[in-house]
């Protein structure tokens, strides 16, 4: 699927009561929503910032991970870049 800007009807940001960390919520001409948690969007710009920003890569590939070692306050399903990403 291939979501193009003007097939986005309506896309809100925000923390919702009750909740420390951002959703996003995208609504398609079609009807269709689609509801980011702030992980999953701080990942997407993590990859177009340095796909857009390093002057040799042109790909980053982010797989999703259980990790049993990871930093304190951090979820256990990470998204993690993929060795030769570049």
């Amino acid at each position: 699927m291939i979501i193009r800007n003007e097939d986005i009807k309506e896309l809100t940001a925000e923390i919702p009561e009750g909740h420390r960390h951002l959703r996003t919520t995208i609504k398609l001409q079609d009807g269709t929503e689609l509801v980011f948690q702030e992980a999953a969007v701080a990942n997407i710009v993590r990859a177009y910032i340095r796909v857009r920003t390093h002057p040799l890569t042109k790909k980053v590939a982010l797989k999703g991970k259980k990790l049993d070692k990871r930093k304190e306050g951090y979820a256990e399903w990470q998204l993690v870049e993929e060795e030769g990403g570049d």
